[in-house]
This record gives structure tokens, sequence and C-alpha cells, in this order.
């Protein structure tokens, strides 16, 4: 499964709000790529292999986290579908502690046309994006991650508000997508810090964004 991005005040005392992303280089092949999220898995176009060694990334990725942000859509998206997989019995292993993992962990959507969430642990704000968010980095906790989400993500980008980027590049050329950066006014410095490559080919790169 794909996502992350991070905020990075003082990482002794601040939470870090992070970004999660699985992505496949468009066509041309450019650095800025496109975003073709593991959740086409409610499309039923899987890109790469998930195996093992990948799932075992994202349990460690998440394992950092208390806290989910969404937008509306990535949302509504997830809550359609992880709810169910518990009492789904084609689900795998992996899916269903995930789906565990999300039920319990909080979760943050932020909407201006939302009128509600009634997912369990997850709680709505309409206003004062950025606000809200420096607000969340000041309290005490784990990290928090935005997963999916690509248009709420470009937005933060743009507030400067991500401090980390957890990008796996799959080894896919599909043609089409969203674009990984888009609408940025200044440009951002990125410091690679951890990179590695899995089985499948797929790169997993983790860079902290340099103020």
């Amino acid at each position: 499964m794909g996502w992350a991005y991070y905020i990075n005040l003082n990482p002794s005392y601040y939470r870090r709000l992070k970004q999660l992303l699985i992505i496949s280089y468009r066509i041309p092949t450019k650095v800025e790529g496109s975003i073709k999220f593991r959740l086409a898995i409610h499309k039923k176009q899987p890109f790469t292999s998930y195996d093992a060694d990948l799932e075992k990334h994202a349990k460690e990725i998440l394992s950092t986290a208390d806290t989910v942000i969404w937008g509306r859509g990535t949302y509504q998206g997830m809550y359609s579908y992880w709810p169910s997989v518990p009492s789904n019995p084609s689900a795998s292993q992996h899916e269903r502690n995930h789906a565990e993992w999300i039920e319990k962990t909080a979760k943050i959507v932020f909407s201006t046309t939302l009128e509600k969430v009634e997912w369990n642990n997850t709680r709505l704000v309409k206003e004062n994006v950025e606000e809200e968010i420096k607000n969340l980095k000041q309290q005490p906790g784990k990290d928090m991650v935005i997963l999916g989400s690509p248009r709420f993500a470009h937005y933060l980008m743009q507030l400067d508000l991500i401090d980390e980027y957890k990008i796996t590049v799959s080894p896919v050329l599909i043609g089409s997508g969203l674009p990984l950066f888009q609408g940025l006014k200044e440009k951002i410095n990125l410091k690679l810090i951890e990179n590695k490559t899995f089985d499948s080919g797929a790169i997993g790169l983790v860079y902290q964004t340099v103020r």
C-alpha cells in the first residue's frame, strides 16, 4: 500500500507530518513521476507485486505514526473499503492487520464539503488548515501520516508543512497519473536520508525537507 509526508520543526519535540507514496514513472519519464496508489486495489489494478518485503516495509513505517490525515476523496475511498476487511474471507492477513491498525488509529479528515464523518476515531476539520496542522505538530504523540490524498498533499506542500517524503518507486511505466509535485511556487530542497531496494525491484526512498 502506498502513502506519506512529514513536518519537521524540531524532531526532538515536535510531531512530524509524513507522506507515504508509491509511484511509477510517467511516460516520458521525468523526475516528478506520477502517483499510482496501491489503492488501485479498489479498481483491481495492482501495478506491482506487493510481497512480504513491501508489507514489512509498510508496517515499519506506520508503526511510527499514531495519526492519519486525509482529504475528502481518500477518506471516502478508505471508509468504503477497510471497515469491511475483517469480515471479508478473501482478505489477506496483511490487509486484516492494516484494517485493525487503521480502525484504532486517530484519523483527521480535512474537507469543506463533508458535513460529518462516521468512522471510529475520526474527526472532521472544515477550515483553518494551516493553523490546525501547526497545532497538531506541537501536540505530544507519534508522527502524523498522510495516506493518499495527493491533492491535499499538494496544498500542504505549498504551505511548506511537509517534513518527510517516503516514496516507493515501482518498476512499472504506466503512461498516466496525477503529478507527484504540482502547483509549487517555490522550490523545496530535500535531503536523501534512506534508500533500499526490494526483491520486487521497487526502491524505497526517504527524503527530509531542508529548511
